[in-house]
Parts: C-alpha cells; sequence; structure tokens
C-alpha cells in the first residue's frame, strides 16, 4: 500500500440501466453509482490505496446513494461538500457489445458548483497525486475552478487528467479549447480511442501524443478497448496488449485502468512530483497491471471495479 494518499476531484453520476419490466408501456431502470473521478477512486481504494474524493455530495436519494458505495469501498469522504443542488443522472443503453450510451440530466446539479472556498479547505500535505476530469474539469462554474486548484496542487503532487469527453453534455470544441492548458498543468494524460476521435479527429495516436508532450505532459496513456494501451512517455512508446475476458459491459473500464496505473506508480514511490524516476519499463509494468485491473471491471455489470484479491487469480496466470 503507498504510504501516501491519491486525492481525486469530480463528480458522482448515478447510472440508470434499461431493464426489462412487466408492462409493454413501463420501462424499468437500475441506477448503480457512478461517474468517472467516483469510479477511480473506488477502484483506487479497493486496490488499498488511500484515496481521498472532493465531491459535492448531495443530500437526495442518490446522493445517499454516492456516500454509502465510497465509504463501503474505503474512500474518504473527510473533505466533500454537502451540496444542496440535486444529483446528476445518466441513463445508458447498452449495445451488443457491452457499449454504453449515456444521455445527461445534469443541469444546475451538484457536481459543477464547486467554488474556490470550497476547495481551499482541502490539506494536499500527504497528497502525492490529484487526479481529475471529465465533465467537472470542463463544465462552468466549477471547471475554472479546478484548473485553479490544480495548479495550486502541481509543485508538491503529480497531476493526472482524464478528460473523458462527453459530446451529448459539453460539445468537443469546449474540451479542444483547454486541452493546451490541460496538458500545461498535467504530468499524466489518460483517454479513450473514443476521446482521441472526438479531440482530434483522424490524427494517429503517435502523432497525438507528440502533440500533447508538446504541450507540456510527460506521460500519456491511449487505451484501444481490444488493443490495448498504447503508452508515450516524453516520445519513447510501447504497446501494451489487453487482457483477454468475457466482456458484460464497459462502463467504468477507463477509469478502472487509470486507477490501476495510478496504484501501481504510487505503490513504488513514482508519484509525487514530475515522474523524473519513471522509465519506459515502470511504464509498461504499470500499463500491464491496468489492464488486468480494467479487465474485471469489464467481466462484471456497471462501474464495480476489482477488490485487490480479486487480482491474485489473474495476476498468476499472467506471470506478473
Amino acid at each position: 500500500m503507498s504510504p501516501r494518499q491519491i486525492t481525486v476531484v469530480g463528480e458522482c453520476v448515478a447510472d440508470a440501466f434499461t431493464e426489462p419490466a412487466n408492462a409493454s408501456n413501463e420501462l424499468a431502470l437500475r441506477v448503480l453509482p457512478g461517474g468517472g473521478p467516483a469510479n477511480t477512486a473506488v477502484a483506487l481504494a479497493r486496490l488499498g490505496t488511500r484515496a481521498r474524493f472532493l465531491a459535492r455530495l448531495s443530500g437526495d436519494v442518490f446522493g445517499r446513494l454516492f456516500r454509502a458505495h465510497l465509504e463501503a469501498s474505503g474512500v474518504d469522504l473527510a473533505d466533500a461538500v454537502p451540496a444542496a443542488e440535486p444529483s446528476t443522472l445518466a441513463v445508458a443503453e447498452l449495445d451488443a457489445a457491452g457499449q454504453a450510451a449515456f444521455s445527461f440530466h445534469a443541469q444546475n446539479t451538484a457536481d459543477w458548483q464547486w467554488t474556490s472556498g470550497e476547495l481551499a479547505r482541502a490539506d494536499l500535505s500527504e497528497t502525492v497525486c490529484v487526479h481529475t476530469g471529465s465533465l467537472a474539469l470542463v463544465r462552468e462554474p466549477g471547471g475554472a475552478v479546478l484548473e485553479e486548484f490544480l495548479a495550486t496542487a502541481a509543485p508538491g503532487a503529480t497531476i493526472s487528467i482524464d478528460p473523458n469527453v462527453r459530446p451529448l453534455l459539453v460539445r468537443p470544441d469546449a474540451y479542444r479549447a483547454r486541452l493546451a492548458r490541460w496538458c500545461a498543468l498535467a504530468d499524466i494524460l489518460r483517454l479513450s480511442e473514443d476521446d482521441l476521435e472526438l479531440l482530434l479527429p483522424g490524427t494517429p495516436p503517435e502523432q497525438a501524443c507528440d502533440l500533447w508532450h508538446a504541450a507540456g505532459v510527460r506521460l500519456v496513456v491511449i487505451t484501444l478497448g481490444a488493443g490495448g494501451a498504447l503508452a508515450s512517455l516524453d516520445g519513447e512508446r510501447l504497446l501494451v496488449p489487453a487482457v483477454a475476458t468475457r466482456v458484460v459491459d464497459t462502463v467504468g473500464a477507463g477509469d478502472s485502468f487509470t486507477a490501476g496505473l495510478l496504484h501501481h506508480l504510487g505503490a513504488r514511490g513514482l508519484l509525487g512530483g514530475r515522474l523524473t524516476d519513471l522509465g519506459l519499463d515502470e511504464v509498461a509494468q504499470a500499463c500491464r497491471f491496468a489492464t488486468r485491473v480494467a479487465a474485471l471491471t469489464c467481466s462484471v455489470a456497471g462501474p464495480n471495479p476489482p477488490w485487490r484479491d480479486q487480482l491474485a487469480p489473474l495476476t498468476s496466470a499472467a506471470g506478473t
């Protein structure tokens, strides 16, 4: 276990999955606690990393669900903000491959209303890494506040960002307009091949990595679904294959990959600064571990990342 903590900042989202109903004119929903940053915090804690989550948690029925789920997973909510606004809801429809298409109900919800004063209360003295991204970093008024928070945290902590582009809720242009600033703040940028296509349509992953390195980020990891993950450290690249698994759905897989990556780096004392001691061999090991975490998440329904003891059989089978 890493002796110091990773702080995650961002949203909780109620992921509602459609299910067969008793009558033809009814629709049943199964609601699971989700949201990219929340999923990452849960996955980190379940892996054994001290994970603190800075969130604005509503007091409504979904907010109570989030709090119970996060606490049961071992996430530290000491600095979570009780919010008067309602929770964010996303309704998911799964295709035959388990890929989810979301429709969001997110107008004026709790997750985007950050103030500088709320984040200023957080003590970062024990934090080796701050991870954020997704909608909380791009939706206003809170997005600009989170950018300021990252700039304040950067001198003492590694900064990790996952854009997690959601074009149905925020136009990709809004992400593109901020991406150079995020790369200047971040040490690690993790995104999916779908994110890449939305941000830089038609751009080969290797070219995208070079563009983002030039903007300031040292480690770029692009997850490629069944194709594994491409990692680029200051332009040195490697491809890590995916772990074969029976896919139930892919919800939360990218968040779990990010958690696995950060957990592995943190447990080896490689977080806490600008990644100056990080080499390509350590990146490869961290990505291989992260693919195992993501594979287990894909093997169950919804954003339900594995606990540390569930990784043992996969680790033994892989021989690492």
